[in-house]
């Protein structure tokens, strides 16, 4: 039994889900997103309200229903209220700067990083050390700041490079002198 794919998706106003031809369409004040519908698996429209279910009881089936559930819920919420993530730079020199429609970042290398918008996704840099990515799609807000990340992940001895806002990096001691 699945305790999230049981659970009914509230539909806030001004949000619209549909589901024809194996497709789900939600629309909102943001956007729209749409999601190809998982083979056994049913998305039911009553009014404020969508309910999934499965076609039977196996693995596969019971192992989609919590997930597509989650992925009914997480555009909802996008097309109504979006997703941001935040990051922050650490390191002396360390910086980023918006130009155009691409992200440059200063992150220590002999070259600056060029990391242009994807799709859906804006990218805002504050005090040339706080990066905030924006948009409807949960995963690609989470896939571009993974990709940010991983420019330069915090280094585990001074700490410097970049991580998620209030992400904790536990720093060694070193090398220790006779």
């Amino acid at each position: 039994m699945s305790r999230i794919g049981n659970k009914p998706v509230a539909v806030p106003n001004g949000v619209s889900v549909s589901a024809t031809g194996g497709v789900l369409l939600v629309k909102g004040p943001k956007g729209q997103l749409t999601q190809t519908i998982v083979n056994g698996i049913s998305v039911a429209v009553d009014g404020s309200t969508v309910r999934v279910s499965r076609a039977g009881d196996s693995k596969v089936f019971r192992a989609n229903h919590g997930l597509m559930r989650a992925l009914l819920n997480n555009m909802v919420i996008g097309v109504s209220e979006g997703f941001e993530r935040k990051l922050e730079i650490n390191g002396v020199g360390y910086k980023a700067a918006v130009q155009g429609s691409k992200v440059v970042f200063n992150l220590g290398f002999s070259h600056p990083i060029e990391f242009p918008f994807p799709e859906g996704v804006t990218v805002t840099v504050v005090k040339n050390t706080s990066v905030t990515v924006t948009g409807i799609s949960k995963e690609k807000v989470g896939q571009a700041a993974a990709e940010i990340r991983g420019f330069r992940p915090p280094d585990s001895y001074k700490g410097k490079g970049v991580r998620y806002e209030g992400e904790y990096v536990r720093l060694k001691a070193g090398k220790s002198a006779k």
